[in-house]
């Protein structure tokens, strides 16, 4: 198990709202190797980011057991790699190279509907 715990969060970005992340990143320590900020949602403080690892299927993304809401900040501790991304505008998303390990923004990724 990965999960950090309050005592390991530091304070590595300022408050953005909230994300969505799946239990993968957060339980099983896997990369994040796709991430894409949407337009925030209007009933929480969203910032509009969505992080996965690239291993969720349709039915993992499906459950809803299997993606929680967290503090951009908290995600950010397990992948501070995501940090110069962060400020990216809406309607972006960024994937992993699994050849240099480096985040190539993804120009034809269809953007789930607002």
């Amino acid at each position: 198990m990965f999960k950090l715990s309050k005592d390991q969060i530091k304070p590595l970005v300022k408050n953005m709202g909230g994300c969505f992340a799946t239990n993968m990143i957060t339980i099983d320590g896997k990369k994040i190797n796709f991430m894409y900020r949407e337009t925030p949602t209007k009933d929480k403080p969203d910032s509009g980011w969505r992080f996965f690892s690239g291993y969720e299927d349709d039915e993992y993304i499906n459950d809803a057991k299997n993606t929680q809401i967290f503090e951009v900040n908290t995600i950010a501790n397990y992948a501070p790699d995501i940090i110069p991304f962060l400020e990216s505008p809406y309607k972006t998303a960024f994937e992993r190279n699994q050849d240099t390990g480096k985040f190539e923004q993804v120009l034809d990724f269809e953007f789930p509907e607002d």
